[in-house]
């Protein structure tokens, strides 16, 4: 019998959750001064770099197989370049409240694929706490469901962010790729940057790029934070559990994320919304202690 160690885990991911939410306003003041895909790139190239050249400073960095480099392509290519260039492409048509809600299905996703994919047990307590998680999140956004500016479009693109960021939590359970965590990130980012690159020159301008210094702390804070330290708290807490144990950290993204936007977004809000967070740490509990 496992059990997912809550408190030791905590530490991880709190400060992963307040990174991963930190992405979203940073992502908003970039994107006045950039086109979303070219952005993405450019994050993609430098983070990768930047990470392979930190590898190889600790003299872990080794040659990979063809094969481990076709998984790390797939997986740069579910959990960055899909991921996220679907989402900042759909969120432009859509309301934020639609899209927390949509992104915030996650742990849900990732549970009933791990249940077929790693053969991890879906018990009652388990689908409990993830529709008390789930539910706290609807609370939370729910007066920011609905806008003129929804539309079918940006429904899809962001419901096919939500598939590609499950699957490739779990296919990272699935398909370990026998090398540490920091030259494993490093060529899934850059190999997402590269597999990016062409698709973003094809649909967008260079000259677009303004690089005003919003733009420039923007971009620094989201390769030096959110792409190399966030994501290095991820893959360090998806190997200590289970993925379904790890994804349902999510559910604290929506909360955060309304204090973040009104920080530094001035964006209104509403203290009864809070409300929500007390069935998403019950859900968050209950998922991480099941069996």
């Amino acid at each position: 019998m496992n059990q997912y160690p809550l408190l030791r885990n905590a530490s991880l991911a709190f400060p992963f959750v307040l990174i991963w939410t930190s992405a979203f306003p940073a992502a908003k003041i970039g994107l006045i001064d950039s086109p979303p895909l070219l952005f993405l790139t450019l994050r993609f190239l430098v983070a990768g770099a930047l990470m392979l050249a930190w590898a190889h400073w600790r003299g872990t960095l080794r040659k990979l197989t063809l094969q481990e480099l076709g998984v790390l392509s797939a997986l740069g290519l579910l959990n960055h370049a899909l991921y996220l260039g679907l989402s900042w492409t759909g969120m432009g048509s859509l309301s934020s409240g639609l899209s927390t809600i949509l992104i915030s299905a996650n742990p849900i996703v990732v549970a009933v694929l791990s249940s077929f994919l790693l053969r991890e047990p879906l018990t009652r307590q388990k689908v409990l706490g993830l529709a008390l998680g789930f539910l706290g999140v609807a609370f939370i956004v729910r007066n920011r469901i609905g806008s003129t500016t929804d539309s079918l479009e940006g429904f899809l693109l962001v419901l096919a962010a939500l598939l590609t960021l499950a699957f490739g939590t779990v296919l990272y359970k699935k398909w370990p790729v026998r090398t540490d965590i920091v030259t494993g990130t490093g060529f899934q980012i850059i190999l997402s940057g590269l597999l990016l690159l062409p698709v973003a020159l094809f649909m967008e301008d260079w000259s677009a790029i303004v690089w005003t210094p919003s733009f420039a702390g923007a971009f620094a804070w989201l390769v030096l934070v959110v792409s190399i330290t966030g994501y290095q708290l991820w893959f360090n807490l998806l190997e200590r559990g289970s993925a379904s144990a790890a994804s349902v950290w999510f559910f604290l993204t929506p909360p955060l994320g309304l204090l973040a936007g009104a920080w530094l977004l001035n964006e209104p809000l509403n203290w009864i919304d809070f409300i929500g967070i007390v069935p998403v740490v019950l859900g968050i509990v209950l998922v991480t202690r099941a069996r």
